[in-house]
């Protein structure tokens, strides 16, 4: 791998940017403005690791020399598919929606370099809370969670919504598995604690 190869996170979400930043390496952000909409019949399963994928691809093109990664995360609760609200009303439906349920956050990842690719899949196994409407409303006052899947933003106050989190990696609930992060950018050459 070569030691200047740069770094590109296909996003433009400052959670994304947070958890990266986390791994003290150099990158920038390129967003890939893709259609985020579901295929008929894809599973939440099937659509963030299409879309993981979209995204990283997407973005590749406009930089082939470069090591982009590209995640995606769905919210499903009772098989539908739940993804970023946009605005207040649909995010209270949402919020209403997942209230006292088990929901599972789907997030895909995908690492593409010159010299090779990884593709990464966690599923997030949440309890969430029964959330009364006042609840609800300082939540959504507090965070307006408008570009989040589920309008579920749990680096912040969303975590006053669950109750039980089970997971492999428990930063994937966030939009980016960092444990899994690591490790592909590991096979990938590029090792977080290199010297």
């Amino acid at each position: 791998m070569p030691s200047n190869l740069k770094i590109i996170l296909a996003s433009g979400s400052q959670t994304r940017c947070m958890l990266l930043e986390r791994l003290q390496l150099k990158f920038t952000t390129d967003p890939a403005d893709i259609d985020e909409s579901p295929l008929p019949d894809e599973t939440p399963k099937q659509a963030c690791i299409r879309l993981a994928a979209s995204k990283a691809e997407h973005v590749q093109k406009r930089h082939p020399d470069a090591l982009i990664i590209g995640s995606d995360q769905i919210l499903e609760c009772n098989g539908a598919m739940l993804g970023k609200p946009g605005n207040a009303t649909k995010a209270r439906a949402q919020l209403q929606t997942i209230s006292g349920q088990e929901v599972v956050f789907h997030v895909g990842l995908t690492l593409i370099a010159p010299h090779g690719r990884r593709d990464w899949y966690e599923a997030v196994r949440v309890k969430m809370r029964q959330l009364d409407s006042d609840s609800i409303n300082t939540y959504l006052q507090r965070e307006q969670p408008f570009s989040c899947a589920g309008s579920m933003r749990s680096e912040g106050l969303g975590s006053a919504l669950v109750e039980s989190m089970h997971s492999q990696d428990p930063s994937a609930i966030m939009g980016m598995p960092m444990i899994a992060t690591a490790r592909c950018l590991r096979e990938l050459g590029v090792d977080p604690l290199a010297g």
